[in-house]
């Protein structure tokens, strides 16, 4: 007897997902979350997506869909060249071009991915404290994992040091 074989429900049956939130090989809830809820466009300093080219914009979301692979507190131990790769700081910066949106909560801890020379990509985190902790009034948890992301900084400007001032 001769088995016939259906293409289009072989094809169908391999497009079924393998994987599940449950298996114990997911690490979805180990990956960095990016967030532009607070995304400000408005400061002289900053730019706006229009304000880059689409080379940068390509290379832009290369490197976010590259960090999504791995948790903020990996992204902390690594570095591009003698620079960490992605910095926490205590308080938004005194030596800076950007002022502090006032809808950014005052518990923010600012926080920087430093993409390629001049060039930063400006937010922040929660505070450890806040982590796994429900919101009161929307009874959702607050997660440390994720990177609100506030400005573009083409030209070092938010954390301004010797070699990054104009």
């Amino acid at each position: 007897m001769k088995k016939f074989n259906n293409s289009k429900k072989l094809s169908f049956l391999d497009s079924i997902p393998q994987t599940s939130l449950d298996s114990s090989s997911d690490k979805l809830t180990e990956k960095c979350k990016f967030n532009l809820a607070y995304f400000d466009n408005n400061q002289e300093a900053g730019q706006d997506f229009s304000d880059w080219s689409y080379e940068e914009l390509v290379k832009l979301f290369e490197k976010l869909k590259n960090y999504s692979k791995e948790p903020l507190t990996y992204w902390k131990n690594q570095k591009t060249g003698k620079y960490d790769l992605f910095a926490i700081y205590d308080s938004f910066p005194t030596n800076t071009e950007f002022t502090h949106p006032k809808n950014v909560p005052h518990q923010a801890k600012w926080a920087r991915f430093h993409l390629e020379n001049k060039v930063r990509l400006i937010g922040f985190v929660i505070p450890d404290d806040y982590h796994d902790t429900i919101h009161l009034k929307t009874e959702q948890r607050f997660d440390k994992n994720t990177f609100y992301i506030v400005f573009l900084d083409k030209n070092h400007l938010f954390y301004k040091t010797q070699k990054g001032k104009k």
